[in-house]
């Protein structure tokens, strides 16, 4: 695995100046590809032509949805498809979770997500008649934040139901605002001493789909670029798998850079103090 601390970050101008020697690129979504409202037509351009080289791409994201859905959501953009070979979603990782216990869930989320539960044999109930709880996001993004469910959650975490979290992430970008995440509330269901199992980024099981959905084994593993704006999620993950990494920061991390355009001692810096580091970054993905 690459090393984690003193490796300086480099900053590039474009993602063909660094893609020969590598065979595929696993790519975050959300803060890379599109803002939650429109796509990033540069990003899309530079996955296209990492493919017309002859790159695997597979677009990996914490979206609790299975895949159909973020394809949807990409077409609905205008996305192209052919930017990319594969799709895989902390929803489809989570669904085998989902399927391998037993028992009633009760669901947090908006109906949006409902999508994650179709096909699997589990019945969704009230909170009280449930065994096991699965948390895909807020019931309303837009207006709430984790504070509104501290109660709620004390009452699950009375009952020692185990939360299955669809995802990780604590917030993204919709737009210009930042939105709350699944990752949030299991932030606070941990907190307050519940139990939670995680399948997507940063975790492992999200990132062994993604290469098997593209056949590179353990030992081609430094042939595959990752690129991502989440330090807790696209590169902690990436790095514990043993990938190199290109870090978008003009995503969820721009404030804490205070620039649009970072230096790269500036990078490496805020990489360090959170025990990380990357190959490349640079502003937004072209």
């Amino acid at each position: 695995m690459a090393e984690t601390t003193a490796e300086e970050s480099r900053r590039i101008e474009r993602l063909e100046d660094v893609t020969e020697g590598y065979g595929a690129i696993i790519c975050d979504v959300w803060g890379v590809v599109h803002n939650g409202v429109s796509k990033f037509a540069a990003a899309e351009e530079a996955l296209l032509s990492a493919r017309h080289d002859g790159l695997k791409v597979v677009l990996l994201t914490n979206s609790p949805r299975p895949h159909d859905g973020v394809v949807a959501q990409l077409e609905s953009m205008g996305f192209d498809r052919n930017a990319f070979d594969h799709i895989v979603t902390s929803g489809d990782a989570t669904r085998d979770l989902i399927a391998k216990g037993d028992g009633p869930v009760y669901h947090i989320g908006p109906e949006r997500d409902l999508d994650l539960f179709k096909g699997l044999e589990v019945e969704r109930v009230p909170m009280d008649e449930a065994s096991r709880i699965v948390a895909s996001g807020l019931f309303d993004d837009e207006n709430e934040t984790p504070d509104d469910y501290r109660e709620l959650l004390k009452d699950l975490r009375d009952r020692e139901l185990t939360m299955i979290c669809a995802n990780p992430d604590v917030v993204v970008q919709r737009g210009e605002k930042l939105i709350y995440c699944a990752g949030a509330i299991a932030r606070e269901y941990a907190a307050l001493g519940g139990e939670v199992a995680f399948a997507g980024k940063p975790h492992r099981p999200i990132y062994e789909l993604a290469a098997e959905r593209i056949g590179f084994g353990e030992a081609e593993r430094h042939r595959i670029l990752a690129i991502g704006d989440g330090m807790p999620t696209d590169i902690k993950g990436a790095k514990a798998f043993g990938l190199d990494v290109l870090f978008i920061t003009r995503g969820i991390h721009g404030d804490e850079l205070n620039s649009v355009d970072p230096s790269a001692e500036s990078v490496t810096r805020l990489l360090g103090q959170n025990g990380l580091s990357a190959q490349y970054f640079m502003p937004a993905l072209r």
